[in-house]
């Protein structure tokens, strides 16, 4: 649903090398997710860097391929009628952008890197007509697009019936999650997404994202530092969901 990517330091990985560069290859490094499977039926893709801050595509602009994130991190967002930047995504290693405009002859949203970035860009035409003589990579696409739905219906669920420090726990929670399988650590981890932004993906003010985060430090749930984070009491975590006590704080209006 959503996601930041971890740290180069706390990870162990290598970071991306800045700039923006384009070449086939014939298939990328291991990233677990979405993103091997495709490969692995379709046989490659453009590989494209993108720098911090720069747009991989503009909603609106022409819908023409998928783009699966080898290294890194985006954000998709949309503008709002009064020009308000609102973040609807987040995506990760191993996840893949796009999914959303098949069907569609224009992008959705817009998708920014929200650090250095590598993508392996795969032509949406030459993907379709394979998957109309490969059962198997039609089957894969046929997933991705469900998860994709499953995403937005979580989404849909986090925003319409969970208070706020319930939708903050519950993002923390998916997010170790999505770094767990993908071999990254589930409790300690960088968020790559300002509070600012957490808050706009989430439906909460700033102010809000700021003060639930102090109290589960507070509390003994988390540590925070800056933008690192460390999970300390993960089943304490869990239980925010649901619990009778959760305080009903502003969203954003």
């Amino acid at each position: 649903m959503f996601d930041t990517s971890p740290s180069p330091a706390v990870s162990g990985h290598s970071g991306i090398v800045p700039g923006v560069s384009s070449g086939r290859v014939s298939q990328a490094r291991p990233v677990h997710g979405g993103l091997d499977p495709l490969l692995a039926r379709f046989g490659g893709g453009i590989r494209r860097r993108v720098r911090r801050g720069e747009y991989l595509f503009h909603c609106g602009a022409s819908f023409h391929a998928l783009y699966g994130v080898r290294a890194g991190s985006f954000k998709s967002v949309l503008l709002t009628e009064d020009g308000r930047e609102q973040v609807t995504g987040y995506h990760m290693a191993g996840e893949i952008l796009g999914l959303e405009s098949i069907g569609s002859e224009l992008c959705s949203s817009d998708a920014i890197a929200l650090e250095d970035s590598e993508v392996i860009e795969i032509p949406f035409a030459e993907l379709d007509a394979l998957a109309c003589r490969d059962a198997a990579l039609q089957r894969e696409l046929f997933r991705l697009l469900a998860a994709e739905i499953q995403r937005e219906r979580g989404l849909m669920l986090l925003l319409g019936s969970m208070r706020a420090e319930e939708r903050l726990a519950t993002f923390l929670l998916n997010l170790s999650k999505r770094l767990a399988a993908r071999g990254w650590s589930a409790t300690h981890f960088i968020l790559r997404m300002t509070r600012e932004e957490i808050g706009s993906l989430l439906g909460l003010k700033l102010e809000t994202v700021s003060r639930i985060l102090s109290r589960f430090q507070t509390e003994g749930l988390i540590s925070v530092r800056n933008r690192e984070i460390t999970i300390k009491r993960m089943d304490a975590l869990k239980a925010v969901i649901g619990r009778a006590d959760a305080r009903r704080e502003p969203e954003v209006s």
